[in-house]
């Protein structure tokens, strides 16, 4: 008799969808629409990958990413919930669904909400049922909440900070979800998976994965992901600038096999907590005046001050002036002994005032404060503009010297 061949199976059918952001519930902002860069479909959601995706049949609904902001304003977030969750509807109704692919940054706060990833999972499986294999990769400064963790089969996040392999971590999650997918409609089993919360947090400067104790911590995940029975370990920093529940470190990890899966995160999460006492600033540390202090006397230059506590990256405001009163306050800037650079300062109206000077224009401006009004609030201040800038996001800016201003505080 002749051989006979056998048609393999079609590669898996997976959807893609996610709103992305970092949101830090700290500042007065409120995230809108007009943040967010906004892809629909297949085509555009898959361009957003810079690498080559597994094989899959792909179905792009939504995807909403921003840069770090304050809470998402909840008529956008609903409104973007309903979008994703009828299309999920719809492209599982049109042919069923393998897989679904989370892409969220997993720090995402909504006004009126403590849970945005678990709230917007659970509306997503009220859709897509609970036979569907999801999965998502996240940044290790997100939140893995019970809820989120109940409603994923796999879980990945970085594993460095600053986040080099962001597209890497977003590779592997894909691939993994893509064989699970594939394996579970063709009758295997689904993947094991463990979590453990180990209730410790600590801000992005204390974690960088180039100094100890993370760097051995972190660097102790490719051997437990490469053990017999498991597939993937993450380590969850957790979100510092959020004041919610979920907000803490996480161990995860998925697999084949059940035993083999706890114990990898059992061993991670305790040597996490062994070390919880040893994480320490990445720089020295100190008030603004004292670092002014010590800038001033330093003979170094460029010295760099961070102000970690409106940072920007982080969500916050990137308008609060207590640093720009100070260094308007000293006599050794404001007489020209010493020269200070501030980067940035969020006020579009400044900006627009400095545009209409033109370069070399002196005007007097009440900068910063307006988005986050503590005080000192808006700095008065008389600058000179330098230079212009209207070549991205997110709007013109200008960069101003400061060649007079008025006394500050103290």
């Amino acid at each position: 008799m002749p051989a006979t061949t056998q048609t393999p199976p079609p590669p898996p059918r997976i959807a893609i969808a996610g709103i992305a952001i970092e949101s830090s519930t700290f500042t007065p902002y409120r995230s809108g629409a007009a943040d967010f860069e906004v892809r629909r479909g297949t085509a555009e959601i898959l361009d957003r990958y810079p690498f080559e995706v597994p094989e899959a049949e792909y179905v792009g609904v939504l995807h909403a990413r921003a840069l770090p902001g304050g809470e998402l304003e909840r008529e956008v977030y609903e409104g973007w919930k309903a979008e994703i969750t009828g299309g999920l509807a719809a492209a599982h109704a049109e042919a069923p669904l393998d897989g679904f692919f989370f892409d969220v940054h997993g720090a995402m706060s909504v006004v009126g909400l403590e849970d945005a990833e678990g709230d917007l999972l659970a509306a997503l499986r009220a859709v897509i049922g609970p036979d569907v294999v999801v999965g998502t990769a996240m940044d290790l400064h997100g939140n893995v909440s019970e809820d989120l963790f109940e409603g994923c089969d796999l879980m990945t996040c970085y594993r460095h900070a600053p986040h080099i392999d962001a597209w890497e971590t977003r590779e592997r999650g894909l691939r993994d979800l893509v064989e699970a997918a594939a394996r579970v409609r063709d009758g295997g089993a689904r993947p094991h998976k463990a979590l453990v919360h180990v209730p410790i947090l600590s801000p992005g400067e204390k974690t960088s994965t180039r100094i100890e104790p993370a760097r051995s911590l972190y660097a102790r995940i490719p051997e437990l992901a490469r053990r017999d029975g498991v597939t993937d370990v993450s380590c969850w920093i957790g979100f510092a600038w959020a004041d919610q529940p979920r907000c803490k470190a996480a161990i995860v990890a998925h697999g084949d096999g059940a035993e083999a899966v706890q114990q990898a995160a059992l061993e991670l999460a305790t040597a996490l907590w062994e070390v919880r006492h040893e994480f320490e600033f990445v720089a020295p540390t100190g008030g603004f005046d004292d670092c002014l202090d010590r800038a001033i006397a330093s003979s170094a230059r460029p010295f760099w001050i961070s102000d970690s506590g409106d940072n920007p990256g982080a969500g916050g405001a990137d308008d609060t002036t207590h640093c720009l009163a100070r260094l308007a306050a000293r006599p050794e800037i404001r007489n020209g002994e010493v020269s200070a650079l501030m980067v940035s300062l969020v006020d579009p109206a400044s900006a627009d005032a400095a545009w209409a000077a033109g370069i070399g224009g002196r005007l007097d401006v009440q900068v910063g404060g307006r988005i986050d009004s503590r005080d000192p609030g808006p700095v008065p201040v008389t600058v000179e503009v330098e230079a212009l800038d209207d070549s991205g996001p997110p709007g013109r800016a200008a960069a101003r010297g400061c060649w007079t201003a008025p006394p500050g505080p103290g």
